[in-house]
């Protein structure tokens, strides 16, 4: 069988890097090209150096027409100046993990719309869409956890907490990234101004019933002393009952693969590796607190992009992403 030729453009770092471990191992797509000006002519092993042995690819500084598919690993903003200063066939289907096209306002390039790629809110306008843009890591883990509540129009005023994973930062250092001032250590940042509250309001005035506008949310995220994973809590004041609210996730989810509902309380261990989202929910005293867990390099990244490619190929949600879970 023919696979599907995809390239990655921005393959030197974090995403990249599991992009690429990820599509090595795909059963329906192969890797024609990865891109990197900085690394070009170099084995990939020779940056994400779990690598060697798996694959004697070099990064490229040039852009392989014949590749079906590009995923767009570059940083914010570069994303459409790569579009603008580069002649990319309509036919090509994009899939960008920046935050450049996420929000409707700025979803357009040239002939190009993006659609929002978060799957268990857009999965059939995903599988007609050429170009995808690909949901931000904190939105994804908190979005995920406050869905099913916007749909049922009982969302009200949500504050959340999230801690995520020194690589959430991205793979080159700052002065908040260094092994000796991350280790043992949490610090707040961006309180109440983080970029993906966007997007998160955006899906949620789109899931909300009628003309309710979305309700407030006030999120303080947290950097935390390990490498991956992000972990939110959110509370919600409400008077329905705890076994109505797990019914009403558990009918969300059912048809959503890697998103499931625990009984049990959730640690961030369990979705390390993977592409799963993990949810809990709790009721004390007329708040409800919605946990949910993800690793923000697959489910908040490169794992969601893999999701998102197979929704769009029409291949299998899963496929590709069997993922090993860490365990401990």
């Amino acid at each position: 069988m023919m696979k599907t030729k995809v390239g990655i453009i921005g393959g030197a770092g974090y995403t990249g890097g599991e992009l690429i471990r990820i599509l090595l191992q795909h059963p329906q797509a192969e890797i024609a090209f990865v891109h990197s000006n900085s690394q070009a002519g170099k084995p990939l092993h020779a940056v994400h150096t779990d690598l060697l042995g798996d694959t004697d690819l070099r990064f490229s500084n040039a852009i392989d027409t014949a590749a079906e598919v590009l995923f767009l690993c570059s940083g914010h903003h570069e994303a459409r100046k790569f579009l603008e200063s580069n002649h990319i066939p309509d036919s090509t289907r994009i899939i960008d993990l920046s935050q450049d096209f996420r929000l409707e306002k700025q979803a357009r390039i040239g002939s190009r719309s993006f659609v929002y790629g978060l799957p268990e809110l857009h999965r059939e306008a995903i599988r007609q869409a050429r170009s995808i843009a690909n949901p931000g890591c904190f939105a994804t883990a908190i979005q995920l956890g406050l869905l099913p509540l916007a749909k049922a129009g009982i969302l009200g005023e949500t504050y959340s907490t999230g801690i995520t994973g020194s690589t959430g930062a991205g793979q080159s250092l700052s002065a908040t990234t260094h092994f000796s001032w991350r280790a043992n250590n949490i610090s707040a940042y961006k309180t109440l101004t983080h970029q993906h509250l966007h997007e998160i309001r955006q899906s949620l005035a789109q899931i909300s019933p009628g003309e309710m506008p979305p309700p407030a949310i006030h999120f303080v995220p947290w950097r935390g002393d390990f490498t991956r994973g992000i972990y939110v809590s959110s509370i919600i004041s409400t008077d329905r009952p705890l076994q109505e609210i797990q019914a009403l996730y558990r009918n969300f989810y059912a048809d959503a693969p890697f998103t499931h509902v625990s009984d049990a309380m959730i640690d961030l261990k369990q979705v390390v590796n993977t592409n799963k989202c993990l949810i809990h929910t709790e009721l004390h005293d007329g708040k409800l607190v919605v946990h949910s867990a993800i690793d923000n390099l697959l489910k908040g990244a490169s794992g969601q992009a893999v999701q998102n490619l197979n929704l769009m190929m029409g291949w299998q949600e899963t496929a590709g992403l069997g993922l090993k879970g860490t365990g401990f």
